[in-house]
């Protein structure tokens, strides 16, 4: 059994049996895509494809048990290829970072910038995007790391690290009513609100706390990121709602912001990694100058233990 043998399946599958497709894709003949899984069958002694005549009709019993175990196994000649060339990069190499906006635009610049000064050979790039789309990302091997919201925490092909704290916060101009009373969900409402849309999930904590109280409140404005929700409280379109990491007191002296933990719940920023991908040794470097609680140790112990229990 060879990998050529494993390819030859995976590819014949992915073409809907089409041999002379998944010949043009892996770069080879018909004859010795045919060849390379009639050996792998002569070696299981079993069929893994139903014949038609000279066609392949699909997978036998057989061939659909053997299927998830071939695809492991390509996956794990993937990393080990990783791991090889890794040997000979030394600290040197790509290095791809999917993150939501808030993540991208006011937690990650003093990050970059202090990988930069000390792995100046990685080749780092910056994907944004939802926190749906930044865990996508990830999952298919576009990126190598993905920061986002609670969202990673729920994907079972993705290993996640809990690293900073948040709340959401209510941001108003300066003198506003709401700077003087209780923050309450009641309150909230008598004005128009302007927060995340409905693919966001701070968004969905939101609707979820109102819901829960039975109020209904009127959005003025949705969007996708705090600079706008922040643009627009400040025209005075209504009352916002965002990520306490978009705020900066000196920053943004234009709006006030008021905690709203109580109202909405804390919340965690979370950094993912792809289940069974290699870690190159300046990953690692990364991972602990977004998180410093997120050493080689911790990390290599995690990865691990999750190994374990799959």
């Amino acid at each position: 059994m060879n990998f050529h043998q494993l390819h030859a399946i995976s590819e014949t599958v992915r073409q809907n049996c089409n041999l002379t497709e998944a010949a043009h894709v892996l770069r080879t003949s018909q004859t010795a895509v045919g060849r390379q899984i009639r050996e792998i069958e002569q070696e299981l002694g079993t069929e893994i494809f139903v014949r038609t005549g000279r066609r392949f009709g699909g997978l036998t019993v057989a061939g659909a048990q053997f299927l998830p175990i071939v695809e492991r196994l390509i996956d794990q000649a993937q990393v080990l290829r990783e791991a090889t060339r890794h040997l000979f990069e030394g600290l040197s190499g790509p290095l791809a970072v999917a993150a939501t906006h808030a993540q991208a635009r006011y937690v990650l610049p003093s990050v970059v910038s202090a990988f930069r000064r000390t792995h100046p050979e990685v080749r780092l790039s910056l994907h944004q995007g939802s926190a749906q789309q930044v865990a996508d990302m990830l999952a298919n091997a576009q990126v190598d790391i993905a920061i986002a919201s609670e969202v990673l925490d729920g994907r079972e092909d993705l290993i996640s690290f809990a690293c900073h704290e948040w709340t959401p916060v209510v941001l108003v101009p300066p003198g506003h009513a709401l700077l003087a009373v209780p923050l309450t969900l009641h309150a909230l409402a008598r004005y128009p609100l302007i927060t995340y849309d409905s693919g966001y999930a701070r968004q969905l904590s939101i609707r979820r706390a109102f819901t829960a109280v039975g109020i209904e409140p009127e959005v003025a404005v949705i969007a996708k990121d705090a600079d706008v929700i922040k643009t627009y409280v400040q025209l005075g379109l209504g009352v916002g709602i965002a990520s306490s990491l978009a705020f900066d007191v000196e920053r943004d002296t234009g709006l006030r912001a008021i905690d709203a933990g109580a109202l909405f719940g804390r919340q965690w920023t979370r950094l993912a990694l792809r289940r069974n991908s290699f870690v190159r040794a300046y990953t690692y470097a990364f991972l602990e100058s977004f998180a410093p609680s997120l050493t080689r140790e911790v990390v290599i112990s995690t990865l691990g233990q999750q190994l374990e229990t799959n």
